[in-house]
């Protein structure tokens, strides 16, 4: 069985949290107490290595409080074809685990119910009562052991069910799902993430078919000796009840496999001791590091192609990291990323991890990283770009967020958006910004792109305003007639009824038609002397001959080359020299230093 996604209810602050998807890798993103290792825990009572406490149970919003009444864990998993024609079932498949105030862990699976109520739960039963069942719809088996009743009462349910719902798992397919493997970050020990990895290989061991033979020889025997040492016990009640004939004590053995304990022992070259709690904690998180950059050659080893008709395929193994870069620098945080790109390469492998590492989140399609975060009830909810629910951000979106220099953590966590027409205002803006505000346009929160006339980058910026996240585009006043793209009526395809405060056309409050053309005659003419110069000074009447024309830096430019004894080497390189003299506020253009207060609001 190979887990897709899964969702959680009443586990902790998940108290509704749907479709958490299991790729290679998923990246689990999000602020402390957000909800990561949560997720990470959830996951686990689904595929059986957490037990549920009343600690885990979620507190119910409200005056009435209290814990809630149930947890469940819900996977989407797809079978393979072993799978589907072992157990009869269709290819995808529903598998939740959940608890009741009881706090008794049950696996049920969604499809067919069986019509009669005995039939919808058998896994609880015994074998007597297996049989009696088997005796009451006429079925007839040679050896009713409990694994071949199970099978045939199953076969039976499925055949005379008329409607869905939850009903009882198999036993044996709790054999078939995911080996689930937990590497915690905040650990500083190394013996548990040996413990965790030898403990996936142990039970694929254990499932090999020589080995599942001695161990039911074993269970045989130990069932036979149980039976004998019964055996004066069953007489001495005939003996007592005379209206009983015979007494026949049947003892179910199940030798359950477990690795108890694997030790690591280090010795230096020169013969000395190691301790790793004395060695620092970034040295003992390198030790687990190495532990686990080795499980990647047994990840591998495990996923062969090779399959045992009577054991089948590989089991999916998922290899979940909670916090992987906790107190590593940066080198070994790459490395990190490294080893979980060789993992999740690995056939039948995939890696979920929770952090907060930029690097990781960073490495990922952007359709990988979950954001989790708390809303105002305290409850975990969330935010996917690439989920189901939004299906339009595809890998053409993912691309040209990346081709813009847009990461995920950008993505997921900047507060406001700022798109600009090209490299010009790609290079000046952020010196301006930092020039009038006091601050980067990063401290302050804002990513900057340029949509470099592609119409893919408005997509982008459209994409992020419907999901409300905070974007301004700032474009020329004569974008509209020079670019098709900056047409009012394209921007309203993109931003509706926003449109006039998303985009904001640069020049339009000041009467001119550019960026360029906001810097006043005696700002180009410094500029120009300084950089440019020419035979005699340049004065403000070459730079007002420019202004009111169709296009002021095309002239400017087109002036500087034709009469300096140096120019500029293109419309960017201009108005960089330009703004790398500016020294006060005063000096940014007045309507830009309104823009940048606007932005500063939308940021904050």
């Amino acid at each position: 069985m190979h887990l897709q996604k899964y969702s959680v209810r009443g586990f902790r602050s998940l108290a509704k949290v749907a479709d958490i998807p299991i790729s290679s890798p998923t990246i689990l993103a999000g602020p402390n107490d957000g909800g990561k290792t949560a997720a990470l825990g959830a996951l686990g009572f689904l595929l059986g290595t957490h037990t549920v406490t009343e600690d885990d149970r979620s507190y119910l919003a409200g005056e009435d409080g209290g814990r809630c009444a149930d947890t469940e864990v819900i996977g989407d998993f797809r079978l393979d074809g072993w799978e589907q024609e072992k157990f009869g079932l269709p290819a995808d498949l529903r598998i939740r685990r959940w608890v009741d105030g009881e706090l008794a862990p049950r696996y049920e699976i969604w499809g067919p119910v069986p019509d009669d109520e005995e039939l919808r739960d058998l896994n609880g039963k015994l074998v007597p009562d297996l049989k009696d069942l088997a005796t009451r719809f006429g079925i007839r088996l040679s050896k009713p052991t409990k694994p071949v009743l199970l099978d045939a009462l199953a076969e039976y349910a499925r055949e005379h069910s008329s409607g869905q719902g939850w009903s009882g798992m198999p036993p044996a397919l709790a054999d078939r799902l995911p080996r689930l493997t937990e590497f915690e970050g905040h650990s500083l020990d190394p013996e548990a993430a040996i413990r965790s990895v030898l403990a996936v290989r142990f039970k694929t061991y254990m499932a090999e078919e020589n080995v599942q033979g001695r161990v039911r020889e074993l269970e045989t025997a130990a069932r036979d000796w149980l039976g004998i040492q019964a055996k004066p016990l069953a007489d001495h009640i005939v003996e007592r009840f005379g209206d009983i004939a015979s007494v026949t004590v049947e003892a179910e053995v199940s030798f359950s496999p477990s690795l108890r304990s694997a030790s690591l022992r280090l010795e230096r070259a020169s013969g000395e001791q190691v301790r790793l709690d004395r060695s620092g904690r970034g040295s003992a998180r390198r030790v687990s590091m190495a532990v686990w950059e080795g499980t990647s050659e047994l990840l591998v080893e495990h996923a062969g192609d090779e399959v045992d008709p009577e054991v089948g395929p590989p089991v999916q193994v998922i290899v979940a990291y909670d916090e992987p870069d906790t107190h590593l620098d940066y080198h070994f945080q790459r490395e990190v990323m490294g080893i979980i790109r060789r993992q999740s390469a690995a056939k039948h492998v995939s890696v979920v991890v929770a952090t907060h590492s930029m690097n990781l989140i960073d490495g990922v399609d952007i359709r990988d990283v979950v954001l989790l975060k708390l809303d105002d009830a305290r409850r975990t909810v969330v935010q996917r770009l690439g989920s189901a629910e939004h299906t339009e951000f595809d890998r053409h979106l993912g691309a040209i967020a990346a081709a813009v220099g847009l990461r995920n953590s950008v993505l997921l966590h900047e507060r406001c958006f700022l798109a600009v027409e090209g490299e010009t205002e790609q290079l000046a803006i952020p010196l301006l910004f930092m020039l009038s505000e006091g601050m980067s346009l990063q401290a302050a929160g804002i990513a900057l792109w340029a949509c470099g006339g592609n119409d893919g980058a408005l997509n982008l910026a459209s994409y992020l305003h419907k999901h409300k996240r905070s974007v301004m585009l700032m474009i020329d006043a004569d974008s509209e007639a020079n670019s098709k793209i900056f047409r009012q009526s394209n921007l309203t395809r993109h931003f509706g009824q926003d449109r006039d405060k998303v985009s904001i056309m640069l020049g339009k409050m000041s009467g001119v038609h550019e960026l360029e053309e906001l810097f006043d005659d005696e700002t180009w003419v410094r500029t120009a002397n300084e950089a440019w110069p020419r035979d005699g000074d340049w004065t403000p009447e070459h730079f007002k001959a420019h202004r009111g024309q169709k296009k002021f830096s095309a002239g400017v430019e087109y002036m500087l080359k034709q009469h300096g004894k140096q120019h500029p080497s293109g419309k960017p390189a201009m108005l960089w020299e330009v703004v790398v003299r500016l020294d006060r506020r005063e000096d940014v253009p007045e309507e830009l230093r309104n823009v940048f207060t606007d932005l500063r609001e939308l940021a904050g």
